[in-house]
């Protein structure tokens, strides 16, 4: 395939030529004006000849906004792309292509699609891209707007497929929920490879939508639900073993009272109890007997 260069195109002031097909209107005006009162036939050949190329000159107006560009196609041929916003007179010859290079919002579909455990997730992204190449655009791809939707959409794919929607264990570092910043730099640096054929530059991607696909969602919400009980109440477990340990050890140190095995393994069992139980735990005080 034949690679594209973007080039500048060859163009002249319009408000110039707008001014010299006026002077040509004007002069071939007088010429016509001045055969038919001299009834001078011969003026023809330069009447007729003057108003084709002046209604020819018109074709070869051009008037492009900001953040647009044309790309000049002669006898298919490229030749070169205007860039500048404002009125341009180019060769009246050529097909003018134009081009958007305002930035652009893709916003991709739910896409179902298995993570790295095999779940069935539905992921969507916003891809901002606009054109930076105008000639790749046009001549190196047939749609490039459907070839960015295409691209960006088998990215969102293979990026959901590389990572667990959320860590499950302590070996798995990053997770589609966890880590949706770096996985969107990812997303953005593979997509920006796929695209660089057709003259785009991203310029953002963003996660807009992730979750568990409806079929699997409700046994994932019980596992995450699960996971988060047994979280808390190993962090409990250990903030009460922590806290019976410096209970026996203030006591020792501040000779209190004395406790043998049997019952500081009775006041550890009383402890945790108070400290881990999920009720309120209601203490039976000993007052002492009277014998």
């Amino acid at each position: 395939m034949e690679a594209i260069t973007e080039k500048a195109a060859k163009k002249l002031n319009g408000y110039l030529a707008l001014f010299i097909v006026l002077f040509m209107i004007i002069a071939d005006f007088f010429i016509l004006r001045d055969g038919i009162l001299t009834k001078n036939i011969s003026v023809l050949w330069i009447v007729i000849p003057l108003t084709l190329i002046i209604f020819l000159t018109f074709a070869g107006f051009l008037i492009l906004q900001p953040n647009n560009s044309a790309v000049l196609i002669l006898f298919g041929k490229y030749i070169g792309t205007v860039q500048d916003s404002g009125l341009w007179w180019v060769n009246p010859f050529t097909y003018k292509r134009k081009v958007s290079t305002r930035i652009h919002n893709f916003i991709s579909d739910k896409i179902k699609v298995n993570d790295l455990h095999g779940n069935p997730i539905e992921i969507a992204a916003v891809i901002v891209w606009r054109v930076v190449d105008s000639a790749r655009a046009i001549f190196d791809v047939q749609n490039y707007e459907q070839f960015v939707s295409i691209q960006s959409e088998t990215s969102i794919r293979g990026i959901a497929s590389q990572y667990a929607y959320d860590t499950s264990n302590e070996i798995e570092t990053m997770s589609l929920m966890g880590n949706q910043h770096e996985v969107a730099e990812e997303l953005k640096k593979i997509t920006q490879t796929r695209l660089d054929i057709a003259g785009i530059e991203i310029f953002e991607t963003r996660i807009s939508y992730i979750a568990y696909a409806p079929e699997i969602a409700q046994a994932m919400l019980r596992r995450q639900q699960a996971q988060a009980v047994v979280a808390a109440r190993t962090k409990i477990v250990e903030g009460a073993v922590g806290m019976v340990e410096m209970a026996l050890t203030s006591l020792s140190e501040h000779n209190i009272v004395d406790l043998d095995n049997e019952k500081k393994a009775a006041m550890v069992n009383n402890l945790m109890v108070a400290l881990v139980s999920e009720a309120q735990a209601q203490p039976v005080i000993n007052a002492g007997s009277l014998y």
